[in-house]
């Protein structure tokens, strides 16, 4: 094997799951296995490169200064890139280059703006845990984010694997002792990649002393998190992958914040996905969602907030109070909503500026985008300082306080860095004019270096009398002064003879030789002192990473609450009263989704009331389209969208506090674990029976239509006394059915409440109203519906038949058979009397009509067509 080869085995051998980038001159080459999966995702050619002893391995390769976007498609499909570079200069170096990985990147661990969404955030996650509970710890490398919760208990896994799902992280590093089926229930609801680390690195006395060592602390005691053994363990795990990853700074990684999942409303997956928050069922896309309509931010760090605060409404009173009220004094002063947003425009991503100015990579635009942020920071203070409330005192004070204006990097950038400097920190121009000495006159030798060399000439020439004196160079002896024989005599004592030619003399001078090295050394000292001072202009600024990633949340919050404003007034929202009671009333609410895509239509507004005593279980019965899931999934966003502090489409609302919202909505299969349509049903509904409390909001659109009609009506009113029962759970709930059988729990139950979808009857037609009424439905109008829906004649005739000859047998009293058998006979004694062609055929069907159909057995059936046949033949 070859000196090369043994060095790349030696640092493949250590990065086994990772794509080695490995640097040969101008390219990054890949070699064996590596070669082979990366030439397949990046489309590149495959060839192959000697490695010594007459064998032949796999090879290809990318330029360097294009690296990025190669890396950021194996990046994309899930791989990880170890990129090695030459550690030492290669013309210093005797034999083959020293190198070495300087960086891995993997999904969850990218800083480069290129790769990543600038309005989503980019988490890692890491999970350990077991039978004891679960802790998780996430950060976002590229903002500075790290977080650490945990949960115990018997549903501890289920709580952890639907966080995870909120984070939607793109990479989860698991415990490699973990169970499979944590990992594959990872991989399943969020589409992850899943990392294996082994329970070496998930130790919590290691994980204590690694994070006091990265926050220079004695303990962490002062993060509020020291009895959170489960959630350290796993943030002491998050932090060694990314130091031994990162390659750079993680300074910006400077507060370790607990949070308890109980903080917030919970939510199930399930739940977020009915209620499409951030993304809708069928686009998987912001436009249609909850986030779509609300998201009117202007800088990425307030869109990112944004999206947490839908995913995380709040729970405690106070903090919904204190919200409400920024977004009040917003949403009443024009002037201020309107500058304080225009401002907000020129604020480029803070964050993950500051994330790449402390990491390290962090070029001339990045502190030219943070020194044009900078200026409209006393802006943005000014406002906050002079607004006129209604009521005092001014509830933008504390963000006005909390601002750091950053004068002094203001000051430091604006000084520094050159307006028109490149993306590149190897070509110069980085550096201003006037901020360094030594740049300035490498500059002005570098710029001006003929012109020196044309004054000396001229100066030397009056000082020595001697007009023919030249200043010449040549790469041998450098700059020199050539003096004609003729003027020998006048050459000045400090003159230093360099060389004799056959007509004249060359000479040095102390002065000479020092400019001489100036200027042939310029150009490349000018870089190299350009690119040093850039880096310790940007450590300067990375100092003060704890201030400007204050200033940036502080901006977030303002985009956030502006955005919130600014929906409120477009959309005519209301500011709902909030309190610890039990109540939600709710006057002409509207979906705040479904209003905006409505185009030809007008959005009918709804009341809601519901309460735990006696209107703690609405049933809705009504018709297919007529608006009964909009109407529920409607109340259910209010609530929401309440308890995260935002205004609500209706004409006014009192909105009692709810721990947590919980939906049952459609009907899919899971085939990829082999559940059925209605297991996936049981499934979510047992979730919602086990974890669902007084103070809940449970949302049920249809339970029970996966099986049998006895059954499905069996569980649903059963589902439903369990929920109303005080003693067992006792939540508010909408529960919307076909089942006409559950209303009469109304006359049995006192909590139990009905309401229908009103529609209007129009011949054969029926016109949905969209309105929601008190009373019950006495029929689904599914004939109907499906007939709007482009079902042939043919079928909707024969449905109604087969409707008019069940509901026959309900009302005699006759119990009913299955669907198929009915239809069956039926279809068999229509075809015999239309084979006859009997004028008494009437009589026929009236005979058959007069059987209890239900006693036959399919042979009986055939016996009796065949004697109702004999008889038309003897008639």
């Amino acid at each position: 094997m070859t000196p090369m080869m043994q060095q790349y085995r030696e640092i493949k051998g250590r990065y086994q799951d990772a794509i080695l980038f490995f640097r040969l001159g101008d390219f990054y080459e890949m070699f064996g296995s590596d070669a082979e999966v990366a030439a397949r995702a990046l489309e590149i050619a495959l060839t192959a490169r000697d490695a010594g002893a007459g064998s032949k391995i796999p090879m290809c390769g990318i330029p360097f200064h294009a690296a990025e976007g190669y890396i950021a498609k194996l990046i994309d499909k899930g791989f990880k890139v170890a990129i090695c570079e030459q550690v030492e200069d290669p013309k210093l170096t005797k034999g083959i280059v020293r190198r070495d990985v300087v960086r891995v990147i993997s999904p969850g661990t990218v800083m480069e703006a290129s790769m990543l969404k600038e309005k989503k955030n980019n988490y890692l996650v890491a999970v350990t845990g077991g039978v004891e509970g679960y802790g998780l710890a996430v950060v976002d490398i590229s903002t500075g984010e790290f977080r650490l919760t945990e949960t115990r208990g018997d549903r501890a896994q289920t709580k952890i694997l639907d966080e995870v799902a909120r984070l939607s992280p793109a990479e989860v590093l698991l415990n490699a002792e973990l169970t499979q089926v944590l990992s594959d229930k990872l991989i399943k609801t969020t589409g992850c990649v899943i990392s294996y680390i082994t329970a070496k690195e998930f130790n919590f006395k290691h994980a204590v002393s690694l994070l006091s060592s990265h926050f220079a602390t004695r303990n962490l005691a002062g993060f509020g998190c020291q009895e959170m053994e489960l959630g350290l363990t796993a943030a002491g795990a998050l932090l060694q992958q990314l130091q031994m990853q990162s390659g750079g700074s993680l300074a910006h990684l400077n507060k370790l914040t607990p949070y308890v999942l109980e903080s917030f409303m919970v939510m199930d997956l399930a739940t977020r996905r009915n209620l499409e928050l951030t993304k809708t069922l069928r686009e998987q896309d912001k436009k249609g969602s909850l986030l779509g309509v609300l998201d009117l931010t202007h800088t990425a760090m307030g869109a990112r907030l944004l999206k947490q605060w839908v995913e995380q409404p709040l729970v405690d009173f106070e903090a919904i109070i204190k919200r409400q009220n920024l977004v009040e004094a917003l949403h009443q002063d024009y002037l201020l909503r309107a500058d304080l947003r225009d401002a907000l425009k020129e604020i480029y991503d803070l964050e993950r500026l500051l994330g790449r100015i402390v990491f390290g990579s962090a070029n001339a635009k990045d502190l030219l985008a943070l020194l044009h942020s900078l200026k409209y920071l006393p802006k943005i203070e000014q406002l906050l300082n002079n607004v006129n409330p209604l009521s005092s005192p001014n509830p933008l004070t504390e963000l006005s306080q909390q601002l750091d204006t950053l004068t002094d990097v203001a000051e430091l950038l604006e000084r520094a860095i050159a307006q028109e400097a490149p993306f590149t920190l190897r070509e110069g121009n980085l550096i201003k004019d006037g901020f360094d000495q030594k740049i300035d006159e490498l500059r002005y030798i570098s710029r001006h270096g003929k012109d020196w060399v044309a004054a000396l000439e001229a100066k030397e020439r009056e000082k020595t009398g001697i007009r023919s004196l030249k200043v010449g160079f040549n790469k041998v002896f450098g700059y020199y002064l050539e003096v004609t024989q003729a003027n020998l005599a006048n050459v000045p004592e400090e003159y230093i003879r360099k060389q004799t030619l056959a007509n004249a003399e060359r000479y040095i001078t102390p002065e000479l030789k020092e400019y001489e090295s100036k200027i042939l050394g310029a150009e490349e000292k000018l870089v190299t002192l350009e690119y040093q001072m850039f880096c310790s202009v940007r450590e300067q600024v990375g100092n003060r990473a704890h201030g400007i990633q204050h200033t940036a949340t502080v901006l977030a919050q303002l985009d956030v609450l502006s955005s919130l404003a600014e929906v409120a007034v477009r959309n005519n929202y209301v500011k709902p009263k909030i309190n610890t009671g039990s109540t939600i009333q709710i006057c002409e609410g509207r979906h705040p989704v479904v209003e905006k895509v409505l185009e030809e239509e007008f959005f009918v507004p709804n009341d809601t009331e519901l309460d735990n005593s006696t209107a703690r279980l609405v049933i809705i019965t009504g018709p297919n389209m007529a608006g009964k899931s909009t109407y529920m999934r409607q109340v259910a966003l209010l609530v929401l969208m309440a308890q995260m502090g935002s205004f609500i489409p209706a004409a006014n609302a009192q909105i009692g506090l709810v721990d947590r919202i919980f939906t049952r909505v459609g009907a899919s299969d899971d085939l990829s674990t082999g559940q059925s349509t209605f297991m996936v049903e049981m499934n979510e509904v047992a979730n919602i029976l086990n974890n669902a409390t007084e103070q809940s909001l449970i949302i049920l659109d249809e339970i029970g239509r996966g099986t049998a009609t006895y059954d499905g009506l069996s569980i649903a009113w059963s589902v439903a006394e369990y929920i109303h029962n005080e003693k067992r759970i006792g939540a508010k709930t909408l529960f919307a059915t076909h089942y006409h059988e559950l209303t009469e729990l109304g006359d049995m139950l006192p909590g139990v409440c009905n309401f229908r979808v009103a529609v209007k009857e129009q011949g054969e037609n029926i016109v949905f109203l969209r309105k929601i009424v008190e009373g019950s439905a006495d029929r689904s109008y599914g004939i109907q519906v499906a007939r709007l829906a482009g079902l042939p004649q043919e079928v909707i005739n024969r449905a109604k038949v087969i409707l008019h000859s069940l509901e026959s047998q309900e009302s005699s009293g006759k119990a009913k058979r299955e669907i198929s058998t009915a239809a069956d006979f039926e279809q068999l004694s229509f075809a015999l009397v239309e084979d006859q062609h009997d004028p008494n055929e009437q009589k026929v069907l009236e005979r058959l009509q007069q059987i209890e159909l239900n006693q036959l057995t399919p042979l009986a059936a055939l016996n009796l067509l065949a004697e109702l046949k004999l008889q038309l033949k003897q008639v």
